[in-house]
């Protein structure tokens, strides 16, 4: 990687406002105080380094999870400087860490040409939010350190010896009057760190967690870039174009695109400016989908595939089995809100344009194989899509004929605000009876469902609209589905899957989870889908009131408050077994309930699991089975 040719010292740290009321209001700078918030301190601290990877002066970060959750992250930087900073009469190493917007990030005239680390915010927010910190530099031929408690200085950087080496070492243990739990995640942080790898080609990023007796590890090391990256994500997948499309360009905004596509039906496309994950996508992606739609279109035109009379693809049809990834840098982003999920640089969308369109249009005319063969994917797409519509329409005269848009067994609730509505989607007709005797009807709605639905992921959208079993879904959500779903037309605020606590149930929670992950993802992605969790047991004994449980270590616990003598244990097989005031008190009554939030903290481990789950390639389900057999509970004989 080329270095970016600028002074680092003293006088590039530049200092913009004071640290203050981090430790009174962190939600405001990590997000939460929750494992999200705890595993975004780790990120801050990593970003530091790649942004030294991405200046072109650091080739490997090694992350330790040591014993009692301490975090220590090592790189081969330049080491942060430590001469005397000019303003706060501190060394600069101690400014950056105790001072807020202090960084080497800002302006024309800084450390760095790009940078993740748009707010200058990371150092200073962990060392506030932590217990301590300790930071050793090597730099100018010597060893320095300092420490901290709680934001505060407890020893002035100092120079310990002498060195020839250069990097910087940060430990820290996360503050626990702060954090809801100081326990990381190990896969969390793999993942991410997997894919910071990716994003910075030719950058080493190891981690190893010491917290047990066999200690977990790994390395990402990816001279494949962004090709790296998009081979992992279709490694389960069948290719159309085996290698991917790999393009890039230098300059002033540096761009990388790596594209596949896949006999799939799904459209997964990443974006990325300064290794952010711009979820919200922005200038770059708009740039990308406006050139991948005229380029084929183009080239469809140009060589009969596709004839004047016959009209363009739409850009669905050509993005549909696509697997692409998008990487930017640009030296002063504009983002659009404090997440960072967007962005906003105008002049983005035509360099990205005018890059693809020449590479891109360069690769068909020079694989007219691959050209045909993804070409007539999208034809195919376009006739589904078409399909897709009619059978929408039909849909729509359908229920414009009928007394109500509704689905005839969804018993509606009578409040009309949908943030206070929720619906239960219950398994079988018995269940579904005991529901809609048990519910609040003031705010409760019920939807019960039989059989087994449509598995999504090896259907195409004219399929869905088709199905007797997720019609009513569609319906009772009421926002419509694919690119026409919109959240703010959904009716309910809350969307419970409430299924048994078997086999099938669980067959049927991910079948649903599958088509809301595809079609609905704004649903999962908002916070609106729950899993509602019923008892597994439910114990009596004379001269005590009925308890139910909901696990079996909360059984056994239970089992010793009560006494073993003369309790009656029933297994609950299913949620028809329950009468209508049992359902209510024990999954259903929003004060005793347990309702289980379904997130999206990862869309491309989301991705990766539903295709090896619910995909047509047996051999990777086959071994997620066997990697993850011994972890099953409660199997069903």
């Amino acid at each position: 990687m080329d270095k970016f040719e600028h002074e680092y010292g003293a006088d590039q740290i530049q200092v913009l406002e004071g640290l203050e009321a981090v430790r009174k209001r962190p939600g405001m700078y990590i997000g939460s105080v929750s494992v999200r918030g705890l595993h975004h301190l780790v990120y801050e601290i990593v970003d530091n380094s790649v942004d030294e990877a991405l200046a072109g002066y650091c080739t490997h970060i090694k992350v330790t999870i040591e014993p009692g959750n301490i975090i220590c992250v090592e790189d081969d930087g330049r080491g942060i400087p430590v001469g005397k900073h000019a303003k706060t009469g501190i060394s600069a190493a101690e400014t950056v860490y105790t001072v807020l917007h202090a960084g080497g990030k800002f302006g024309g005239d800084s450390g760095y040409k790009v940078s993740g680390g748009l707010h200058g915010v990371g150092a200073s927010v962990v060392n506030a939010l932590s217990n301590w910190v300790e930071v050793t530099i090597q730099r100018d031929g010597g060893i320095y350190q300092m420490k901290f408690e709680r934001g505060k200085t407890t020893m002035p950087l100092q120079k310990i010896g002498d060195s020839n080496k250069t990097g910087t070492k940060v430990r820290f243990l996360a503050d626990d009057t702060i954090f809801e739990t100081l326990e990381y995640q190990y896969e969390v942080l793999e993942n991410r760190f997997r894919e910071m790898a990716f994003l910075t080609k030719g950058l080493k990023i190891s981690i190893e967690d010491l917290r047990e007796e066999t200690p977990k590890s790994a390395v990402f090391h990816f001279e494949g870039g962004l090709t790296s990256f998009v081979e992992f994500l279709n490694k389960n997948k069948e290719k159309i174009n085996t290698t991917p499309i790999y393009i890039e360009k230098q300059g002033e905004f540096p761009l990388e695109i790596a594209i596949q596509y896949t006999t799939t039906y799904n459209e997964n496309i990443y974006s990325f400016v300064n290794n952010i994950n711009t979820i919200e996508g922005g200038t770059h992606l708009e740039g990308f989908k406006r050139s991948l739609t005229k380029v084929f279109n183009d080239y469809a035109k140009a060589h009969g595939i596709l004839k004047e009379k016959d009209g363009n693809l739409q850009g669905e049809d050509i993005r549909e089995g696509i697997t692409a990834v998008i990487s930017v840098k640009v030296k002063e982003p504009q983002f659009e809100g404090q997440t960072k999920t967007k962005l906003g640089n105008s002049e983005i969308t035509g360099i990205v344009q005018s890059t693809m369109n020449e590479e891109l249009a360069a690769f068909l005319e020079e694989n007219p194989t691959i050209a045909k063969a993804i070409l007539e994917k999208c034809i195919s797409a376009s006739r589904a899509r078409e399909a897709a519509r009619k059978a929408r329409e039909l849909v729509r005269r359908k229920n414009a004929l009928e007394s109500s848009t509704l689905p005839g067994k969804l018993a509606d609730c009578s409040e009309k605000d949908a943030q206070k509505c929720e619906v239960y989607i219950v398994e079988g007709d018995s269940a579904g009876g005991s529901a809609k005797q048990g519910r609040d009807r003031r705010f409760q709605a019920i939807l019960p469902l039989w059989g087994k639905m449509l598995n999504v992921e090896k259907s195409r959208a004219d399929k869905i609209y088709n199905n007797d079993k997720l019609q009513p879904v569609i319906l009772a959500v009421g926002a419509g589905i694919g690119n026409d779903f919109d959240i703010n037309k959904i009716r309910y605020g809350k969307v419970i899957i409430m299924a048994d606590a078997d086999v099938d149930g669980a067959h049927i929670r991910t079948l649903l989870l599958t088509f809301f992950f595809r079609y609905m993802r704004p649903l999962i992605e908002n916070g609106n889908v729950y899993l509602a969790q019923p008892p597994l047991y439910k114990l009596s004994k004379r001269g005590f009131k009925d308890v139910y449980c909901y696990s079996d270590d909360e059984m056994t616990q239970k089992l010793n408050e009560m006494g073993r003598d003369g309790v009656n244990i029933q297994r609950y097989k299913g949620l028809g077994e329950m009468n209508p005031e049992q359902l209510w008190d024990t999954t259903m009554n929003p004060a005793t309930r347990i309702l289980i939030k379904v997130t999206m903290d990862d869309a491309i481990k989301a991705d990766e699991i539903f295709t090896v789950l619910m995909g047509d390639d047996i051999a990777p389900r086959r071994q997620f089975i066997e990697n993850n057999a011994k972890f099953v509970k409660n199997l069903d004989v």
